[in-house]
Formats: structure tokens, C-alpha cells, sequence
């Protein structure tokens, strides 16, 4: 299943209301730990599939990577990642994370962050990076993790007053498809494990190098109160892999 609920104008002009859209990085809580699973870029050659408004490959370029290309299925984000972007480092085109197609050792470092969970064939997504990747290559993504994917409702429990109980975790050995909902819209994820998020790498051929299940760091709970719920259960799994 190939999504592109961000080329819908309602769904697009939703998402750029969210502070991560609004403020990139700064607004992303989990963005300080995988800012330091990422290997040094200068001069390196980057991929960053499910780029979305390109704020990684911003950031990429600058630390001097030598080449930064950004995928993403959706125009309209695509367009507004080039209006960001000066210079001739970052290159943005468009195409489903699944049909990416580059010769092999095209990489150095290939990115994905909160993006996998929407592709139905992980596995051959990571072969397909495990190819395009130099020796010594680097791939980090994030996705969410599977004790947030793991019910479709992807929400707490609450009392008859409306306050938080806890978070349910059921079906979780059951992988699959997750028809979830997200800005008002229906949207389709696919439920992992994490024994299979991680498996699915060594099979590929990686070694596995960390893993996090960040909460937000103190100080962005101090500018977005509402995150401190985070702290409760985790929604990131990030995983660090590395091509011998």
C-alpha cells in the first residue's frame, strides 16, 4: 500500500499546523538522540527516504554532507522542502520508499525517520538499502514502536472523568495491517515487532550498532507541557545499523 494522504489539501494544511512542521527539528522530541546516532556527514553521500518537508536533509547539508537526496511520495511536501533549500547539495525527488531503485554503493548514510511504518514490505526495503550502501555505511531510522502500533486506536484509556488510566498493549504478536487514524484522516500502518524490526536488519546483511526508545528531553517538555504523558510509555523505536 502506497499512501499520499499529504498530497490531500485538508491533511496537508493540518500537518503544517503541528509544531514539528512549523519549527522542524527544534519541535521533534525524540530528535536528540537520533541526531546522535547519526554517524559525522561531511562529506558524505546521504539518502533520506520519507523525507517530508526535508528537514533532515537540511540538516545534512549542513554538516557539509557531499550529497543529500531526499524521497517522498507527496508533491506537495516535496515543494514545500525545495522552498526551504538554497544551494545545489540536496537533490528531492519523488517516489514511494518501496521503488527506490539506486546502483549499489550510491550511499554512505541513508536516513528514515517515523516513516517505515507505513511501507508494507520492510523487508525488502532494508535489502534493497543494505545494496545501495558503501562498505562501512550507515543506516538509522525511526519508526514508531511497536508498543504504540500494536492496537489501532493508538490511544490511553481513560476514567468516566476523562483522565489517563494507562496504555493498552494488545494483539501484539498479530503483524500486520493497522488502520489508524491521524489528523481527522484514516491511515494505514503496518504493525511490527520488535523482534522482527531488528531480525529483519542481521538478515539483510547489517550489524546492529544502538538502539533508543527515547522520551522527550526535559527541556522540550518545559515547551510543549503536553508531552509529558511521553514519559509513560514509549512511541520511538530507533535502530542504528551498520553494513559491514
Amino acid at each position: 500500500m502506497k499512501q499520499n494522504k499529504y498530497d490531500d489539501p485538508s491533511f496537508f494544511e493540518s500537518y503544517n499546523r503541528m509544531p514539528r512542521s512549523k519549527e522542524g527539528l527544534n519541535a521533534a522530541g525524540e530528535w536528540y538522540v537520533l541526531q546522535q546516532m547519526l554517524p559525522d556527514l561531511k562529506d558524505k553521500r546521504v539518502l533520506d527516504l520519507g523525507c517530508g518537508l526535508g528537514w533532515h536533509c537540511r540538516y545534512a547539508a549542513g554538516q557539509q554532507a557531499r550529497e543529500v537526496v531526499g524521497i517522498d511520495l507527496s508533491e506537495k511536501m516535496l515543494e514545500k522542502a525545495r522552498s526551504y533549500s538554497t544551494g545545489s547539495v540536496i537533490r528531492y525527488l519523488r517516489q514511494s520508499i518501496e521503488d527506490i531503485d539506486f546502483a549499489p554503493g550510491s550511499f554512505d548514510v541513508v536516513l528514515s525517520s517515523l516513516a517505515l511504518h507505513y511501507v508494507a514490505d520492510y523487508e525488502s526495503v532494508c535489502r534493497k538499502i543494505f545494496r545501495f550502501l558503501a562498505a562501512g555505511g550507515s543506516f538509522v531510522l525511526s519508526v514508531e514502536h511497536p508498543v504504540f502500533t500494536a492496537l489501532a486506536t493508538q490511544d490511553w484509556f481513560y476514567d468516566a472523568a476523562g483522565k489517563i488510566l494507562h496504555w493498552p498493549v494488545d494483539w501484539y504478536q498479530q503483524e500486520g495491517v493497522r488502520h489508524t487514524s491521524f489528523l481527522g484522516q484514516q491511515v494505514i500502518k503496518y504493525h511490527r515487532t520488535t523482534a522482527t524490526l531488528v531480525n529483519t536488519l542481521i538478515t539483510a546483511g547489517f550489524m546492529i550498532m544502538n538502539i533508543a526508545e527515547p522520551q522527550p528531553a526535559p527541556e522540550m517538555i518545559s515547551r510543549y507541557p503536553e508531552m509529558i504523558d511521553e514519559i509513560r510509555r514509549p512511541v520511538f523505536l530507533m535502530i542504528a545499523a551498520q553494513k559491514p
